[in-house]
C-alpha cells in the first residue's frame, strides 16, 4: 500500500489492479486507512469446482477478456464467491488487463463516490452488493458504474448471498441491470467432493493429507471454505516448524481437538 486508504496497485510492468478505491478526503468523508488486498491463494486452480463448472468457466472466459457481462454468481457463505472473484481479478491481470475488487461488505459505509472513474478498469468485480440494499446513494453509484462500464465495452463480474431479484434492492432498474448477463447459483459440495477440496488445498501448500486424516478433518471442521483455507495455513506453518506430515495425531496437536 502506497499510504492510508490508497488502493493497492501493483507495480512496474504489471496491468492495474485495485481491490479499493479512495475516499476523496474531506471533512464528510475523510480517508480512511484500509488495509485489504487480494488473497494470494484466491486462484482458479485452488477452487474445486464440483458441480460448478459452468461457472468457473464463465468467469475464466471473463478473465481473458472474453465471455459474457455482467455475470451473476449467488451462493451461502462459505461457498467461494469472493474465492471466485478474487481469482477471476488474478487471472485477469495475468492476461494483463486492469482490474478492481469492491468488496461492498467493507466498503458501504463510505462514500459512494469511491465508484467514480471505475469504468476505465477493464474487469471490475463487485461482492455482496446485496450488502448495499436500501441505501440509494450506493445503489445508483453502482447503477452507473454500469451503464459506463458498458459504453466503455469493459466487464463486470458481482456476487451475492442471493439472486439479483431476491437482494431487497430498490432500484428496479439495477435490479434489471443485474440480471441482463448470466446469473449462477453456486452449488455445495457433497462429502467426497469436500474430502477432494481439502486434497486440492492440502496439495496447493506442498502437503499431503492422508484419506483417514482427511475423514478425520470433516467430521470436526466448519464446511466453509475461507475456514478451510484458515485451517491449511495454520497446519501448513506447523507442519514446516516441526517437519511433521499430516497425521491424525499432528492434527489434532496443532487443533487441540480429541
Amino acid at each position: 500500500m502506497s499510504g492510508p486508504g490508497a488502493a493497492g496497485r501493483c507495480s512496474g510492468a504489471r496491468p492495474e489492479q485495485r481491490w479499493l478505491y479512495p475516499v476523496s478526503a474531506s471533512r464528510e468523508h475523510p480517508q480512511l486507512p484500509l488495509g485489504l488486498a487480494l488473497r494470494d491463494s484466491a486462484r482458479f486452480e485452488s477452487f474445486y469446482a464440483g458441480n460448478n463448472d459452468e461457472v468457473v468457466a464463465a468467469l475464466r472466459a471473463a478473465a481473458q477478456g472474453d465471455g459474457d457481462s455482467p455475470v451473476f454468481i449467488a451462493g451461502q457463505a462459505g461457498l467461494g464467491k469472493s474465492h471466485l472473484l478474487q481469482a477471476a481479478c488474478h487471472a485477469a491481470a495475468q492476461h494483463g488487463l486492469t482490474t478492481a475488487y469492491l468488496p461492498l461488505q467493507e466498503l458501504h459505509p463510505m462514500s459512494a463516490e469511491m465508484l467514480d472513474g471505475l469504468e476505465h478498469m477493464q474487469l471490475v468485480c463487485v461482492d455482496d452488493i446485496d450488502a448495499i440494499a436500501g441505501q440509494d446513494k450506493w445503489e445508483t453509484a453502482v447503477f452507473d458504474l454500469f451503464n459506463r462500464m458498458r459504453t466503455a465495452g469493459n466487464a463486470l463480474l458481482f456476487a451475492a448471498a442471493c439472486k439479483p431479484a431476491e437482494c431487497r434492492l430498490t432500484l428496479p432498474d439495477l435490479v434489471t441491470r443485474l440480471g441482463w448477463g448470466p446469473v449462477f447459483t453456486l452449488k455445495p459440495l457433497d462429502e467426497a467432493q469436500l474430502q477432494a477440496a481439502l486434497a486440492l488445498r492440502a496439495q496447493g501448500r506442498g502437503l499431503e493429507l492422508p484419506d483417514d486424516t482427511a475423514q478425520f478433518l470433516l467430521k470436526r471442521i466448519p464446511r466453509d471454505l475461507p475456514s478451510v483455507f484458515d485451517l491449511f495455513d495454520r497446519l501448513d506453518e506447523a507442519s514446516m516448524i516441526e517437519q511433521r506430515r499430516l497425521t491424525i495425531p499432528f492434527v489434532k496437536s496443532v487443533l487441540g481437538i480429541n
